[in-house]
């Protein structure tokens, strides 16, 4: 139910993690970016960087100011074996294409994290033997690319087996132990109740196993889901799913909350508009829910005709849209701060403005700093924006400077 199946491409284990805490302080020192919070991969919006014509991540952050991307995926090779690869096809121990790729985006300041699972191919969950083997090869991924943040997509058909998924969740506990500091998220399906029999299973193998990632995130899509309504109630269900499993009250339950979606047609075509996405961005941060992506870049631009002929793509959205609309909502999740009881100043209050300055714009990008005015204020972006009018969310991109 997931990851457009119909899209996606083709794309030596270890046998001891005893030294992965030397090795993932050393990969981090050599390459890594080590400045960007854990917001920033929370936020990471899915990339494939070798098939579903990969857009320029460089263009991207450039375009939108964002910094963090969340590559897919890894699993184990098509031939067998239980050793990481890129779909299937292409071994980590001897990339050099992705390592350009993410060379390339910590030039310009950003990070990755890396995406593990997925919908199609055999996982290393499955391949493996047990949770150590698993987690030994997934560690070659983490050394290879320096990783500060890795993320387990739990989905069918691999969620299905109980001896994977028990690899899978150990393996992740595992590596969250041995990389002091390893942002870790798991994802998994979605349905309007939060999640189902499967998915309530991985949760209870979580608990068993005494682990607990920085976020459970579901996919409210492709399955029946259409528009914002039905992803925040499914959002709110899964709540109540992760505060009976285990025994957290509400708030701790959203720290430890995610949402990934997909942007646009869906595999079974349902539509998520930008309008969508908003309103979710909006519930994720006014219950400071810890992650909020989507699936995925390489669609978050516009197809030709614009609907696709009600088809879904893997390389385009079939929504009308401006390139890389849907990344901005990423961009302003990763810079929100989430809204305390009573919300501290943001600063110095700028002075109210003695005339008004240029009226804003719907169809203007504005960058932090950019000022405008708009229903008799004058008012500064807080960051990247367009089509947000201003005023019209409290915690929005928008500050208000006051009347003009």
């Amino acid at each position: 139910m997931r990851r457009l199946r119909a899209c996606l491409g083709a794309a030596t284990a270890v046998t001891t993690v005893a030294l992965a805490t030397t090795a993932f302080v050393a990969a981090n020192a050599s390459g890594a970016s080590t400045d960007l919070s854990s917001r920033w991969y929370a936020a990471a919006p899915y990339l494939m960087p070798l098939d579903n014509d990969p857009p320029d991540a460089g263009a991207i952050m450039d375009a939108t100011g964002l910094k963090a991307f969340q590559l897919a995926f890894v699993l184990a090779p098509n031939g067998g074996g239980c050793s990481p690869t890129w779909d299937g096809t292409a071994a980590v121990s001897s990339d050099t294409a992705v390592k350009s790729v993410i060379d390339a985006i910590r030039a310009k300041g950003g990070d990755v994290s890396v995406s593990i699972g997925g919908y199609g191919g055999t996982k290393l969950g499955q391949a493996c033997s047990d949770a150590a083997s698993t987690a030994a090869a997934y560690q070659q991924v983490i050394t290879k690319y320096g990783l500060r943040a890795i993320d387990f997509d739990l989905e069918e058909p691999e969620y299905e087996n109980t001896a994977a998924i028990k690899n899978e969740i150990g393996a992740a506990k595992i590596l969250q132990q041995n990389n002091p500091g390893l942002y870790v998220s798991v994802t998994t399906a979605g349905t309007a109740d939060g999640t189902g029999w499967f998915g309530k299973q991985m949760l209870l193998e979580a608990k068993s196993q005494g682990f607990t990632p920085n976020n459970f995130s579901i996919m409210p899509f492709d399955g029946g889901f259409n528009g914002a309504a039905s992803q925040t109630g499914a959002l709110t269900n899964f709540n109540q799913i992760l505060q009976s499993t285990f025994g957290w009250d509400q708030a701790t339950a959203y720290a430890h909350e995610g949402f990934s979606g997909m942007n646009g047609r869906s595999d079974t075509g349902e539509m998520f508009t930008q309008d969508d996405f908003r309103t979710v961005l909006d519930y994720a941060t006014n219950h400071h829910m810890d992650r909020f992506t989507f699936w995925s870049l390489n669609r978050d631009r516009q197809c030709s005709p614009p609907d696709n002929g009600s088809r879904t793509s893997g390389t385009c959205s079939s929504v009308a849209q401006n390139a890389w609309d849907f990344a901005t909502y990423s961009v302003q999740f990763a810079g929100a701060t989430p809204p305390a009881t009573t919300p501290p100043p943001t600063g110095t209050p700028t002075p109210p403005a003695t005339g008004c300055t240029v009226q804003w714009s719907a169809t203007a990008v504005y960058t932090a700093g950019n000022e405008v005015s708009y229903n008799g204020h004058n008012f500064k972006a807080k960051w990247w924006t367009q089509n947000e009018k201003p005023g019209a969310a409290e915690w929005g991109p928008w500050q208000d400077e006051g009347a003009c």
